[in-house]
Order: structure tokens, then sequence, then C-alpha cells
């Protein structure tokens, strides 16, 4: 009995080293970058406190090498709020360009205007390029 289990242990051990290393290195995350907002889809521009409601953002990624990483999102004031979406990048050959879609759940704790800023990239003279958006909140 003692001989089977600690075959089996050995077996074990030799069977997790040999699946560490088939690690599919190119699928793992090369670098974040910040990605342009193309554009942005308010479901209603008015809504109640306390609801929720989704805002969906849409930005161009290389197919297979690249997707959706993650948001900032930043309170500004009470009432206005930055945001940047950001991509990953692997080392996978990439196909062509696609549009995809995130989204953020806004739910307000308070009535009032918000201003959603999101972030379309810079012009020409390095300044940055918003999107602004509006939700009035009752």
């Amino acid at each position: 009995m003692k001989n089977s289990i600690k075959f089996s242990l050995v077996l074990l051990m030799v069977v997790t080293l040999l699946s560490c290393n088939d690690r599919n290195e190119e699928n793992f995350i090369q670098s974040v970058d910040r990605v342009k907002i193309d554009s942005v889809k308010v479901a209603q521009d008015s809504m109640d406190v306390f609801t929720t409601q989704t805002i969906k953002t849409f930005s161009n990624y290389n197919s297979k090498c690249e997707g959706f990483y993650g948001y900032d999102y930043v309170y500004s004031d009470e009432l206005t709020r930055t945001v940047s979406s950001f991509k990953f990048k692997t080392a996978v050959a990439c196909g062509a360009e696609v549009t995809h879609a995130s989204q953020i759940n806004f739910r307000p704790q308070q009535t009032g205007n918000y201003t959603f800023k999101f972030w379309s990239g810079t012009n020409s003279a390095g300044e940055n390029i918003w999107i602004e958006k509006i939700v009035v909140v009752e």
C-alpha cells in the first residue's frame, strides 16, 4: 500500500511539472496601454437616483493579440467623472482591427447633472481630447 501511494505522489509531481512546461508564453500579457474611446452610448440621458444604467464605450483593437483590460474611472468632483480605457497586448500574431464594446454600470448616489469625460486620444499639440456626455439624475 505504501508503495502505491509513493508511486501515485511521484506520478502526480511529474504530471504537474510537465503541465507547467506546456504554458504558451504568447498568451501572457506583454503590456497594458491606454486606448482611445471612439464612441459612447448612454442608454438614457436622465435617470432616477439609486438606479443602474449601462454606459457602453467602443474602441478598436487588433484581433487575436489585443483586448479590453479595464477602465480608469476617476471622480474629478462630486458630479464629474473622467474615464480612460486600457487594452492589453500579447505576443500572439495580430489580426484585423475590430471594434469592441465595453461597459460601465453607473449607479448614482445623489441627484444632479453628471458629466462624463471619455478619453478619445490626443490632438496634434498633444492635448487630451474628451467625449463628453451628461446624465441628469433626479
